[in-house]
C-alpha cells in the first residue's frame, strides 16, 4: 500500500516538473534533456531538477 502512495507522489511531483520545464523560457534542446532526465531518472531527476532545473516563466 505504501509503496503505491509513494509511486503516485512521484508519478505526481515528476509531471509537475515536466510541466514546469515546458513552460520554462530555456532553450528546445535543454528542456528535452531535462525532461529526459525526469522521464529515465524519476526520483533523483526530480531531486536534481529542483535545485538546477530551468524555472517556469512567470
Amino acid at each position: 500500500m505504501f509503496q503505491s502512495i509513494g509511486g503516485f507522489i512521484v508519478f505526481a511531483l515528476d509531471i509537475w516538473a515536466i510541466v514546469s520545464i515546458i513552460n520554462s523560457k530555456a532553450e528546445t534542446s535543454k528542456k528535452v534533456l531535462w525532461i529526459l532526465l525526469v522521464l529515465l531518472l524519476p526520483l533523483i531527476g526530480f531531486v536534481i531538477w529542483f535545485f538546477a532545473g530551468p524555472r517556469p516563466s512567470q
